[in-house]
């Protein structure tokens, strides 16, 4: 049968209307590529929304319920169709897909308000409108009791390491539940991060539905944007890294050896033999940031100088500058 949609939305072949948008609104809300960074969402957004697509629409379903997903797709005629045999004047099904977003959008609205996640030693965090569950025309009624809890945001603090190599982090958060009882219990949960090389900051990542739970409301989301710390010796530009390096006047105009320790370790040793300027840059491609869409290459390291002048020169000193020098 090719992709079987039932199991791309977790539902069972039974499923009605509101099963299939309120699998879609979880699965879409989880994998939409604005809030999961992760290399597969996109592709699991379009699988769910191509599913969502199909069993929604009623002739589409009937078709894909008796011929699977590559006699839908090939314009097999409607099943009622084929009990009258396959002469002249037979309609055949076309298939025309709409864009994941375009799905997206006729479902998904503003955002709502609600409760969030707490700190292990804290309060609330503020949240902030973003996706949400606006009801369409079918589901009016449902909207009412199930609005959708505003994201939370969390800072990650990350070190430049953390940045160049990818590292993982693990948050603890408290949040309410609701037990079976529909009574609400706090619970502790651990949240695992996986930290990719060459993110920067501001990057998002999303833990759909990680709020407390309350009746009549759909939990938070739980985001976290990553915070890149000051580092000792390094300063990051974009894809590039930014490194100072202190000189003296005389290897300003002569030249001199750079020896740089990356941040995994290793030591680069640069010769530099321009003269050096207060504005002049030694760039050593390949030894910045990683790229995270393309984890093969790597921006620039960007050497700065500061140079050392002489506080004072004696008159025979001054003497043979002029000399060397005119």
């Amino acid at each position: 049968m090719g992709v079987d949609y039932y199991k791309v939305l977790g539902v069972g072949r039974g499923a009605t209307d509101d099963e299939l948008k309120k699998a879609y609104r979880r699965l879409a809300m989880k994998y939409h590529p604005d809030k999961n960074p992760t290399p597969q969402a996109d592709t699991l957004f379009k699988q769910v929304s191509e599913a969502y697509d199909v069993l929604s629409d009623p002739q589409k379903r009937a078709i894909y319920d008796q011929y699977g997903e590559e006699g839908l797709k090939a314009g097999a005629p409607p099943p009622a169709a084929s009990t009258h045999g396959a002469g002249a004047g037979v309609h055949r099904f076309r298939f025309n897909t709409r864009s994941a977003e375009e799905i997206f959008s006729e479902i998904f609205g503003g955002g709502f308000a609600g409760a969030g996640p707490r700190t292990p030693g804290g309060g609330v965090p503020s949240g902030f409108p973003m996706f949400g569950g606006a009801a369409g025309a079918g589901e009016a009624s449902s909207a009412a009791s199930q609005r959708k809890a505003p994201p939370i945001e969390r800072p990650l603090a990350c070190t430049l390491e953390d940045l160049y190599k990818g590292a993982t982090k693990k948050m603890k958060i408290s949040r309410d539940v609701l037990d079976a009882t529909g009574r609400p219990t706090n619970r502790e949960e651990i949240l695992t991060i996986d930290i990719k090389p060459g993110w920067k900051k501001g990057t998002k990542i999303t833990f759909p539905e990680k709020g407390n739970e309350a009746r009549n409301v759909v939990p938070s989301d739980l985001v976290f944007i990553v915070e890149e710390r000051a580092h000792p010796r390094f300063r990051r530009d974009g894809n590039d890294l930014i490194y100072t390096h202190k000189i003296s006047l005389v290897e300003a105009l002569t030249g001199c050896t750079v020896q740089v320790t990356t941040l995994d370790g290793r030591t680069l040793t640069v010769p530099v033999k321009s003269v050096v300027s207060p504005t002049y840059e030694e760039v050593v491609p390949g030894e910045g940031m990683p790229i995270t869409r393309e984890p093969s290459r790597k921006g620039s390291l960007r050497i700065k100088f500061q140079i050392k002048f002489p506080t004072s020169l004696t008159g025979d000193q001054k003497a043979a500058i002029q000399q060397l020098l005119s």
